[in-house]
């Protein structure tokens, strides 16, 4: 699947918000969405998804806007993982990553063993399996969040778009969820498109980045092109400074926002 913005354009009540965005992300990259605060980056995910309607441009799936499609042929090629919430209900986590096979389900169809068996599948992808019977209300924030991937996988879909996955985690249920949205990519060839506040997180994951600026232009290319520390100031108004160390033979790049930068 190719999924593409073309033009991109959307504002409430006038006052614009976005304004010409484009790329196109091919089967198995996977897209960071960067920028500060108010710019309109869960916006554009909604906007990308269809829940919001572009003022001007399109969404489009292999060169066929959404509007040309229904929408549960669209939610069964592309998966939502929101951001946790606290007030998650008290079902099961079996019983949440099921409900990715609705839009699979006639109105009134029963989950059949084959969805089951999907749920399993896709709790043991992340693996969380040991938790299928577990309340959803009694986990972790990192579990809760892994178990929404899970149930987003539930549909097999061909892309993830993902709010903030690893916002309000500690280091390694960060990492646990990067490596997740980036094993999926590689193995599996499942495309996401990533929000995130973390420069970091965007190079060590991401194969493009989007970067929006405040005064609605925005850059979107090869993320170690975009996550330069000239693009970084001018997007956050921080100094930033970028460094890179080698583990275990693997290179790994680190941002530092130093000062706040002056202005004017």
């Amino acid at each position: 699947m190719i999924f593409q913005v073309q033009d991109g354009c959307f504002g409430y009540g006038g006052r614009p918000i976005l304004r010409d965005i484009n790329f196109s992300i091919p089967q198995g990259d996977v897209l960071a969405v960067l920028g500060p605060n108010g710019v309109g980056k869960t916006t554009l995910l909604r906007c990308m998804m269809g829940l919001l309607k572009w003022n001007g441009g399109c969404s489009s799936i292999d060169g066929h806007p959404l509007d040309e499609y229904k929408a549960t042929d669209i939610w069964k090629r592309i998966g939502y993982v929101p951001q946790a919430k606290a007030n998650i209900s008290s079902c099961t986590v079996r019983e949440m990553v099921l409900l990715g096979r609705s839009s699979h389900l006639g109105l009134f169809s029963q989950p059949s063993d084959e969805d089951w068996r999907l749920a399993d599948e896709s709790l043991e992808a992340v693996k969380m399996g040991s938790f299928a019977h577990q309340r959803c209300d009694r986990i972790s924030g990192g579990e809760l969040q892994m178990a929404l991937i899970a149930r987003a996988l539930c549909t097999q879909p061909e892309m993830l778009i993902l709010d903030e996955p690893e916002s309000n985690l500690d280091f390694k249920n960060q990492l646990l969820i990067l490596d997740t949205i980036r094993g999926l990519a590689d193995q599996k060839g499942i495309s996401a498109v990533i929000n995130t506040h973390y420069p970091a997180h965007a190079l060590k994951i991401s194969d493009q980045a989007l970067l929006l600026n405040r005064d609605l232009t925005n850059c979107c290319g090869k993320t170690s092109e975009i996550v330069s520390e000239c693009n970084m100031c001018r997007a956050f108004d921080v100094n930033v400074r970028i460094h890179e160390c080698w583990y275990d033979g693997c290179r790994y790049q680190s941002v530092i926002p130093v000062s706040v930068a002056r202005t004017g």
